[in-house]
């Protein structure tokens, strides 16, 4: 059968049928041809940006962080902690830049977004404690960072999407920072691989096909251990079996992703345990369409994170009777 991707995706869906993790260092070093190819992200207000260098965890190197801030915004601001996706193989700062620069700009945000270490090289727990400590990082120097430690978000797309969830997880089981919003995009969240849409869409789907998603696992776990009783919840949060008392979620999933089901299944059961959960699932696309920031459907999609984002990071703080 035939994807109905929608119109103004199509013709892209055998360009990101291309991007294979087959040969991890040549999608590494594509990256930088796939950045220039993106559009521009122009923001509507004038943005500081540095990198600065935060403690990593203990025993590990220090972690580079990437701060964007609306130069004109006095007060503490809320913050998003942003974690970028790649298969846990790679990504990086620069491929989500835009993204990052949008949610500074047009959320009034300070992002702080994290190169956390990449698998093969540096298996799970390493990126997953990066992006905790990161977030441990933010939280304890907020009043520094011109930052209200009230409305610290964490958030990212595939697999930061994963490693959002494994960070609020952790953030919760170690007693960490109070994280007001967790944003689960397009998330890779489960190494069983067995969902509906991993199996009729993991053949051919852009990106997420099984052997993108093999390579992914086996990198970040290890080889053998995927689909075993060895993975931990924090490595792959789907297999978490208590999800109370985690911080609020908008989730996002893209109709033609084969990572479909189990981001709206992880939603759903947040929304059992307690969790009150923003999903939206968008018809006719596919995984990290929204690098194509000037598709319609991709605007709309875009938009509802930003609108879902302002909502909470500057809703009113409740009082404490």
């Amino acid at each position: 059968m035939t994807n109905a991707y929608d119109p103004e995706l199509a013709p892209w869906a055998p360009v990101f049928a291309q991007l294979s993790f087959a040969d991890i260092p040549a999608a590494r070093a594509g990256e930088s041809e796939l950045v220039a190819a993106l559009p521009p992200y122009d923001p509507p207000v004038p943005l500081d940006g540095d990198e600065l260098t935060v403690p990593g965890p203990e025993g590990a190197p220090e972690v580079r962080v990437r701060r964007y801030r609306p130069a004109d915004a006095d007060g503490p601001l809320p913050a998003m902690v942003y974690i970028h996706g790649g298969g846990f193989v790679a990504g990086s700062l620069d491929l989500y830049d835009a993204d990052c620069r949008r949610i500074a700009a047009e959320v009034g945000a300070v992002v702080f977004s994290v190169d956390y270490r990449l698998a093969p090289e540096h298996p799970f727990p390493a990126g997953l404690e990066d992006c905790y400590a990161a977030l441990v990082w933010v939280a304890e120097n907020a009043t520094e960072l011109g930052v209200d430690p009230e409305r610290i978000a964490v958030g990212g797309e595939s697999a930061g999407g994963g490693l959002t969830a494994g960070v609020a997880l952790l953030a919760r089981d170690r007693g960490g920072p109070s994280v007001c919003l967790q944003f689960l995009g397009i998330p890779e969240l489960d190494d069983r691989m067995e969902t509906g849409s991993m199996r009729s869409l993991g053949v051919d789907t852009p990106i997420t096909t099984i052997a993108n998603g093999e390579i992914s696992w086996d990198s970040y776990l290890g080889a053998g251990v995927r689909g075993t009783d060895a993975v931990s919840p924090y490595a792959a949060p789907a297999r978490a079996t208590d999800l109370a008392g985690l911080p609020p979620a908008f989730v996002t999933a893209y109709e033609f992703d084969a990572l479909r089901d189990e981001g709206i299944a992880y939603a759903q059961r947040l929304m059992a345990a307690g969790v009150s959960t923003e999903v939206h699932v968008y018809p006719g696309a596919f995984h990290a369409c929204t690098w194509l920031s000037h598709v319609e459907i991709c605007q709309r999609i875009l938009g509802d994170l930003i609108g879902a984002l302002r909502r909470r990071l500057h809703a009113p703080v409740p009082e404490v009777v």
